[in-house]
């Protein structure tokens, strides 16, 4: 997204500079061609013209306009990742970014990808508003407690870029940065196989959704007293108040920690909240989890 941010911002900036100078230069110009001679000097009035009315009315629309459409072009760009997009969680904390990718990988103030691959970050906090900021990739994103937020990016060139917090976030707020290792797609799967085995998000997800005793209520023949979660994942789901939601993974979250608030139809408010019983960690394991079963389902 770099290039084409760059190109609208030096846009911005040629428009601001034309406009600038040119109001100057003309404020200077007729400042000298129409100032007073002589003392008794009246000048002619002069009423303007429509031509001259309707030119710097269309002018400016047409420009503003053209901002417009571009800049939500490159808004709605950024907004979408793409269907290949490889997904990794990030979680802030003070004054830390944790990172954790689907096949178990965990890592602290550093982000190991692949060039040339399209990333998607999920990103939340553990405690007060942060911001991840990757000046290079023309990254940024507030991260706010009990909210999901998503963006991605695709590294052209291999390297270290450095990331931030680009929202104050107490004491140590300048000291929470990291970076971001774009590697060579086989030095990738190298780090990826040096790893410590532990199973994937996934894997744990499940252990921890049988532990928290979840698969009694949410069984996959439907007779359990909770929704069936096999294939819930972007699925439209009517709720009882007589609305729908689409499931993603911020509806996911709130059903864990807070399961009254939206109740799916024919279903009755009988979960116990988790609020408290699980970590921010767990919530992503059992998240990917019900994703993994929406996997599961397409390929039977």
């Amino acid at each position: 997204m770099a290039g084409r941010v760059d190109a609208l911002y030096f846009f911005l900036l040629a428009i601001a500079a034309f406009f600038s100078l040119l109001i100057a230069g003309l404020i200077v110009y007729y400042a000298v061609k129409y100032h007073r001679r002589s003392p008794d000097a009246v000048g002619v009035a002069f009423h303007g013209g429509m031509t001259l009315e309707i030119t710097w009315t269309v002018v400016p629309l047409i420009i503003t306009m053209v901002i417009f459409v571009w800049g939500a072009s490159v808004f709605f760009a950024m907004t979408h990742p793409p269907d290949d997009a490889l997904n990794i969680y990030v979680v802030g904390k003070q004054w830390m970014w944790k990172f954790q990718h689907l096949d178990g990988q965990r890592e602290i103030n550093e982000l190991h990808v692949p060039v040339e691959r399209n990333i998607r970050l999920i990103a939340t906090s553990e405690d007060v508003i942060h911001d991840v900021f990757v000046p290079a990739f023309r990254l940024k994103v507030d991260v706010i407690p009990g909210r999901y937020a998503t963006l991605w990016f695709r590294a052209t060139r291999p390297g270290r870029y450095h990331l931030f917090c680009a929202e104050y976030c107490g004491t140590r707020h300048s000291g929470m940065t990291g970076e971001v290792i774009v590697m060579a797609p086989a030095d990738y799967q190298a780090w990826l196989s040096g790893g410590t085995p532990g199973g994937s998000l996934a894997d744990a997800g499940q252990k921890l959704f049988a532990d928290l005793a979840c698969n009694t209520c949410h069984r996959p023949d439907a007779q359990g007293r909770g929704p069936v979660l096999d294939g819930l994942l972007g699925k439209t789901v009517s709720l009882q108040s007589g609305g729908t939601i689409v499931a993603d993974e911020a509806y996911l979250r709130e059903s864990i920690l807070n399961p009254s608030a939206k109740v799916t139809a024919g279903y009755q408010p009988i979960m116990p909240t988790f609020q408290g019983l699980v970590s921010e960690d767990q919530l992503l394991q059992l998240i990917e989890y019900i994703k993994s079963l929406q996997t599961q389902k397409a390929g039977q």
